[in-house]
């Protein structure tokens, strides 16, 4: 199996430069590598006398304490055709429901709540019940406050799911939040569909109570099964993007796992764990140069 080894920075702090990759391929016996986006990204062959987990090895002694995510992975079948994505502190820099916490004082004590959950020190559905329930008697019309002066979307998003779209990929946000806000985030970053957790209201305001069964852990995993089996795909041909560790079972169920600025549970166990590049270090990931990225 023929491998390749991926350097990643941030586009706002460029650190794959010629030295490093120089370096990394003198000590992946490589002949060959290739420039994806200059100062950015770069990928680079293994010998293939190493295996996965010495390349992996040998690349992070190289790259030390340098800001640049990397990864070894097979030189087949790079280019995923389903990719599934979480939403909050994923494809947003937000928990929308620490968000709205906000609006009745109790952002902090929401936070902590959401905090632990995803750091799967407790239960992810019984903590959403004991968040909502705070909610209790929020107009929502505040959703809309919410999302125009405290939502911010994930540099790097519209690209990724624009560029994988464009070359055939079909794309789902899978969120523990609310539908509320994936409706409308769907159609901000061009997913194909989204699925969420509905928020129920009484006379236009939160009822403290969110629909049953809750998407949570269970419900991430099938919907990436789902969506992979209707699609008559393999499992090598997905991908999943996740932080929390509601999303560890999708990561690990596809093709190519994503941890993203990830709690630390979730960065350890995940295939791939994206800590300083933005979310288009999936499309450098596949293989994709720069000037492959679709317009956005």
């Amino acid at each position: 199996m023929s491998l390749v080894a991926t350097l990643v920075s941030s586009p706002a702090d460029p650190q794959v430069t010629d030295r490093l990759i120089a370096s990394v391929s003198r000590r992946l016996g490589g002949d060959a590598h290739r420039v994806l986006a200059e100062g950015i990204a770069a990928d680079i062959a293994v010998g293939d006398y190493l295996s996965r987990s010495e390349a992996m090895h040998r690349v992070a002694e190289v790259v030390g304490e340098v800001a640049v995510d990397f990864a070894v992975l097979p030189t087949e079948g790079r280019r995923k055709k389903l990719l599934v994505a979480d939403m909050d502190s994923t494809m947003i820099g937000q928990e929308c429901i620490d968000e709205l916490a906000a609006f009745v004082g109790l952002k902090e004590h929401v936070a902590a709540i959401t905090e632990r959950a995803m750091r799967g020190e407790i239960a992810f559905e019984p903590a959403l019940r004991e968040r909502v329930a705070l909610l209790k008697g929020l107009d929502t019309s505040v959703v809309n406050d919410v999302l125009r002066e405290r939502i911010t979307l994930t540099p790097g998003g519209r690209e990724l799911i624009a560029t994988m779209r464009a070359h055939g990929a079909y794309t789902a946000l899978v969120s523990g939040g609310f539908t509320l806000f994936t409706d409308r985030i769907r159609d901000r970053i061009g997913f194909d569909e989204d699925r969420s957790n509905c928020l129920l209201t009484e006379d236009g305001k939160l009822s403290g109570f969110v629909a049953e069964p809750i998407l949570g852990k269970a419900a991430k995993l099938a919907t990436l099964i789902e969506l992979r089996e209707a699609r008559g795909l393999a499992h090598h041909e997905t991908v999943a993007i996740g932080d929390g560790a509601n999303d560890l079972d999708m990561i690990n169920e596809s093709g190519l796992g994503v941890a993203y600025h990830a709690k630390p549970k979730v960065a350890e166990a995940a295939e791939v764990s994206i800590r300083h590049g933005d979310l288009t270090a999936v499309l450098y990931l596949q293989g994709f140069a720069r000037e492959d990225f679709a317009a956005v």
